[in-house]
Parts: C-alpha cells; structure tokens; sequence
C-alpha cells in the first residue's frame, strides 16, 4: 500500500511529478475526462431539473479498473488535475467513481510544476469547489441544449451533418458580417502630397507631407484638389516655422495569457491557435532534459491573468540586471482586466535560468519556437521603457502647410528582446530630420503626389478572431481553439492565405441561425451566460437557476421555427468540368478532405473526381502540367501530372519548392521523402478500411 496516490491528467505531467514525491507515493493519470454525458442522444433530463444523465467514457473501463484498485491500495488519494474549471469538473468525476467523499480534502492544484509548487500544493490540500464544477456543469448542459435542439432543425432545413452552438455560431456569424462589410466596401479615393526637402547647409534630405492651408487641416479627394495646390505652389519658398523636440516612451506588452499567446503565435510563429495550446500543454507538463529530468517549462497555459508571482519577479530582476545591467530593470505591475478570472498567474517560464538557447536541442523545433516565445516575452515585460527622441518640424510655403516628423531611438529598453506584433502594421512616416532652425529656408528638391483609395476593414485572421471574441467576452481561454477547429471541420469557414473567408454553407447556415434565434445566436447573450457561468463559479448563483431562466423561452423559439421554417435548398457552385458519364456541368462540393467535383445528377449518377490545383509554370523536366499537392501533414508540394507509377512515359518530376520559369531541372533527394509522407497516408487509410471490415464482420458474426 502506498502513502498518497496523486491522480493527474495526463502521463507527461504524472511523469514529471513523480520525482518530486518520492517513492512512498504515486502518481497515474486519468487521460482527461472519464465520465461525460453521452454522444448518441442529449443526455439532459430537461423533465428533471435538467439533470445530466453522465455515463462513463466509452473504452475507458479498463483505465477506470484500473484506478480503482490503486485507489484502494492507497492510504490517501489527491485529485491534481489541471487548474481551471474543466480540471475542477474532472476532479468532482473522480471523486464519484472513486467513492471519495467531495467534502473531503482530496483536491490539489499548483499553477507550475515545480519542486516547491507541487509539495507546497501537496501540503495545503482542500475540497473540491463545487462552484467550479457548477459553472462548469452550467456550461455544459447549455450549449448541450442548444446544440441539441437547434442542430436538428438544420437537418430538417438544411442538410444533415450541421451542427450550431452557442459560440462557435457566433464566432462564424462575426466573420459573415465581416465579409458583408467588405463586399459592401465602396473605395474613396484620397490624395496625398509630400515634399522632399534638404537643408542648405548640410544638404541633408528628408520628408514632408502636405497638412493643410492656413493652419486648418485639409483633405485632397481628386486630382483637381491636388492640381490646384501644385499651381499655387509653383515657385514658393518654403520656410522651418516651428520645432518641437521631445521625448517618447514605449512600454512593454505584459506577459502573456492564453488569448494574447495565441494571438502573438500566430503572427510569429504562423501557428494555429490549436497547435499552440497544443504545443504549450507538452512545455506546461514537462520536456526531459539531461539533468534536471522530466521539467515543467512554463506556468499553466489556460489563464486570462496577468499576475505574476514574488519569486517570478525577484528571479527576472537578477536575470535583467545580471544580463543587460540595471537600468534595464524596471518592477511592472500589470493590471488585469475586470472580468479575468485571477485564478492563475500569466503565462511564464517556470525556471528563468533556463534559458531556450540553453535546452534548445532537447525540444522540438516548435516547443523551442512557442517556449522562446513565452520566455522572452515575460522577460521583456519586466523590462525598462525604450525611450525616443522625436522631434516635428513645421514648413509653410505660400501658406500651405507641411510636416516632418523624426525619431531616434535613443534607450533600447526591453526592445533589445522582444517587440509585440501587431494584425495591422500602422503607417508610421518617419524621416532623419536635420538640425534646423525656426525662420531657416530650406530648399524643395521635389515635389509629388500620391493617389490611393480607402481599403475595406480586413478579413479575420485566428489571431484577430481570437482578440474579437475576447474583447466581446464570448467564450474563455479554453474555448477559442476548439471553436475555431469545430467551424473549419464543418466547412462553414475555410482558411485562405491565414484569412477566415465564410463559405457559402457557412453564410446560409448564419442566415437561418441569425433570422430564426436571433435571442441565443447574438453576441450580447453569449457574453450574458459567460458573466452568468461566472457569477455561479462565484457562489452567487445556482447552476439550475441559470437553466431554467434560459431554457422556457428558447424552447418557444426552437418550436416556433420547426414548424414555420421552409427546407432551404443548397445551391452549389458550378464548375467549368463536364461530367464524363452524364454529360452536366459538375459542381464543387465540400468533404472530409477538403472540396471536390461531384456530378448534380446524383443519385443517378454518381460520378465525383478530385479538384486538382495547377501552376502556371511548366515543368522544368518535360514541360507538362504541375500540380499542386498536400502530404498528410498537411505540406505542400509539387509534381508533374505525368509521375504515376502505371505511366510508361513517367515522368519523375516532384519538389517541395514552386518551379521557376526558366528552372533547369536537377534530381533531389525530396522525392524519397515526400513519397514516404504521401505512401504513409495511403497505407494507414487501407489499414483503416480492413480494421473496419474485420470489425463489421466481427459485429455480424456477434450478432448471429
């Protein structure tokens, strides 16, 4: 028997925690979630009080025995899974199947796993918050409900397959709307004017631009407005009339929660909001390095707080001052915003001595990525302002007024390591502005101008959804990377060059949602039933209250649209392929695997190919057509239409880079590797089918 059995939630962490207790202790992991409501039916007993019909997770049986009996070898069992809500949730089910008392002191959590985090955990356990499992159990018997009852109605009407949700609706709805505001867009055009100027006495050049007239701002909408001003600036002279020198600070961002990690990974790092947490949870749980063992790189990854602790503080002082000196050292205190829930810190390296240059060949290539990413960020937000020195010159000829704006970077401050990106790149004129001097002439070296147009407001990309819907408080830190892959993998949105573009289906399917439950399907509601999920993790309000005021109306609206709604047929997009078999037009539908030609005439005929994309340039081998294909990681490359195995004119032609016009083909050594990568693919997809037919077979033979 052992003194204290430790349940977590995955191997990695258990992994890591294991060296931290000793041997009179044990630690195993319930691989997530072991009891949940079931997938065939809504598992609600709405009748009931809306009570949750849990059942244990499918072909988790033996995981379940299994805990069982160390639990029963154990002198005391301590619940440690993750941190937040769903971790809380987890716990409450372990206690059921377990037999443990809720009320007892079973429950630990520490933010990061380290040495003195998980034994000052082990030493100040307490009960289960049943107000975490409330506010999580409320969520998830709501959006059970309204994915229940409304996916249903899309079947009818629609087609089978949709499905709808009290998030990931409105996150497509937002990027519906989106699209509507750019194909609405009507272009203004504007003009801009700028000089080039230089002083007399250096002949250092720099940049104006047109302001105005008489000290009044003026805007050029055409061609004439600028023709006029050139005319009246023919032969003017052009003098310094004001400067103003000064000094600016720029901050450092804070450190990183969820939100802004997965933001920032995505315009750094080019990474998916899914392959970021993804990627965070291994650094989170643990990496094996050589002397420390398995070790927990950063703080828990799900947070929207920008806390940091004493000792993460006091450990990033000496860090600064040791590294770069101590004015580069400032203590900052980062305000979290007023609805965070505080639980956790921001997102940190748990140790600031290790460095990711120094564990950099112990982790992969994007866990060294993502962990330098955190790592510095945390840094430099602990850092001291960089500071500028700006200076703006006003120049007036023949009343028309110009400026030129300057800047010198004169103290680096945390910009040494780390400067935030940013979705929009701000149009900053900045020039090397000469020392002048007020009533100083300077001389035009020229003067031009520029046309453009106002542009539409851009398309979402992960990263500005991501900051959208939490600015909207829809949804929480767990929720943006399951909501973006749910609405991806039901073709409702598809990605296009990092830009989320609706699809037709998505826009029918927001059409109906928006005009038939416009109550649920609304940014305001579900920012509602976030505070309300807050206010029950609080202990202000009962879970089931929450049910029951949201649940009489919605059942009014979910009936009224069944029988009132009409089917709505789907049009699909027309292609320029004729069908082979039957002769119509095929059209371009959407499945597993992305889009493809099918023929319209099905179930009569049915004919479906592949949509094949090409290039415009040749082959540089034998000048046929290249295709462009993706392996099963998802990696592009390309590949003469004539390299198939059963073409007796092969040709043998494949690259991961795009052939140049002109190229002249030289054999590479990517054709062995991207053959394993596709041949792979195709090996486990036959695999699958036998499994399934050996399945079936297996089944029917049962059945008999």
């Amino acid at each position: 028997m052992v003194d204290k059995l430790v349940i977590v939630e995955s191997p990695a962490k258990a992994n890591t925690i294991k060296k931290f207790l000793g041997g009179k202790s044990k630690v195993v992991a319930s691989m997530g979630h072991i009891r949940d409501l079931p997938k065939s039916k809504m598992g609600i007993d709405i009748e009931h009080d809306f009570e949750p019909q849990y059942i244990n997770i499918r072909g988790k049986a033996p995981l379940i025995n299994s805990l069982k009996k160390d639990a029963k070898n154990a002198k005391k069992v301590y619940l440690a899974t993750d941190p937040d809500r769903e971790g809380e949730a987890i716990a409450w089910h372990l206690a059921y199947l377990l037999g443990i008392d809720q009320n007892s002191i079973c429950r630990v959590t520490f933010n990061e796993i380290t040495k003195d985090a998980v034994k000052s955990a082990m030493q100040n356990p307490r009960q289960i918050d049943l107000n975490l499992t409330d506010a999580q159990q409320a969520r998830r018997v709501i959006d059970r409900i309204v994915g229940y009852k409304i996916s249903p109605v899309l079947w009818k009407k629609v087609k089978r397959g949709l499905s709808a949700g009290r998030v990931q609706s409105v996150a497509v709805a937002l990027i519906v709307e989106r699209e509507e505001e750019i194909e609405k867009f009507v272009p203004e055009e504007y003009w801009n004017i700028y000089l080039k100027a230089s002083d007399k006495k250096t002949k250092t050049k720099f940049d104006c631009k047109f302001i105005g007239k008489d000290k009044k701002k003026m805007e050029l909408h055409c061609k004439e407005d600028v023709d006029k001003v050139l005319a009246d600036l023919e032969g003017a002279k052009y003098q310094v009339v004001d400067i103003k020198k000064g000094e600016k600070k720029r901050n450092p961002a804070p450190p990183f929660t969820t939100s802004t990690m997965q933001q920032e990974a995505s315009r750094k790092l080019n990474f998916a909001i899914k392959k970021t947490m993804s990627v965070a949870q291994g650094l989170y749980e643990g990496i094996k390095l050589p002397e420390q063992g398995t070790t927990g790189l950063i703080t828990y990854m799900r947070t929207d707080s920008t806390r940091i602790s004493e000792e993460a503080r006091a450990a990033s002082k000496e860090h600064i001052t040791k590294t770069y000196g101590d004015n580069y050292y400032e203590n900052r205190f980062f305000k979290t915003k007023g609805d965070a829930q505080d639980a956790h810190e921001a997102i940190r390296p748990t140790y600031i001595h290790i460095t990711p240059e120094s564990i950099k060949e112990y982790l992969t290539p994007d866990q060294y990525k993502l962990y330098r990413l955190i790592y510095n960020r945390f840094i430099a937000s602990q850092m001291a302002a960089a500071v500028f020195d700006t200076v703006a010159v006003s120049i007036d000829g023949n009343n028309y007024n110009f400026r030129a704006n300057g800047q010198t970077l004169k103290f680096k401050g945390f910009m040494t390591l780390y400067i935030e990106g940013e979705d929009v790149q701000k149009e900053e004129d900045f020039t090397q502005i000469p020392e002048l001097e007020v009533g100083e002439e300077v001389k035009k070296e020229k003067i031009e101008s520029k046309q453009s147009f106002t542009e539409p407001p851009p398309r979402y990309t992960e990263a500005s959804l991501v900051k959208t819907l939490e600015e909207k408080g829809i949804g929480r830190p767990s929720t943006y990377a399951p909501t973006i892959t749910t609405i991806l993998a039901r073709r409702y949105i598809e990605k296009i060059q990092k830009q989320l573009v609706p699809t037709d289906l998505g826009k029918i399917v927001n059409k109906l949602l928006i005009e038939n439950f416009s109550n649920v399907i609304n940014v305001q509601f579900t920012a509602k039933m976030e505070e309300e999920f807050d206010k029950v993790a609080e202990g202000q309000e009962k879970w089931k209250d929450v049910i029951r005021e949201f649940y009489g109306p919605f059942e009014q609206v979910v009936e009224k649209v069944e029988k009132e709604l009409e089917h709505v047929k789907l049009e699909y997009e027309e292609s320029d392929v004729q069908c082979e078999k039957c002769g119509r037009m095929m059209v371009i539908k959407y499945g597993k695997y992305g889009k493809f030609l099918a023929c319209p005439g099905y179930p009569e005929c049915q004919n479906a190919k592949p949509i094949i994309e090409t290039i415009d340039v040749p082959c540089p081998k034998c000048g046929s057509v290249v295709q462009v294909r993706k392996t099963k990681k998802k990696r592009t490359f390309y590949i003469c239409e004539n390299n198939y195995e059963d073409n007796p004119n092969r040709c043998t032609y494949i690259s991961w880079n795009k052939p140049k016009p002109g190229e002249v083909f030289v054999e590479n050594e990517d054709a062995t590797e991207i053959e394993k990568e596709t041949k792979t693919k195709a090996k486990k997809e036959a695999a699958k089918k036998t499994t399934k037919k050996k399945t079936t077979k297996t089944t029917k033979k049962a059945k008999k």
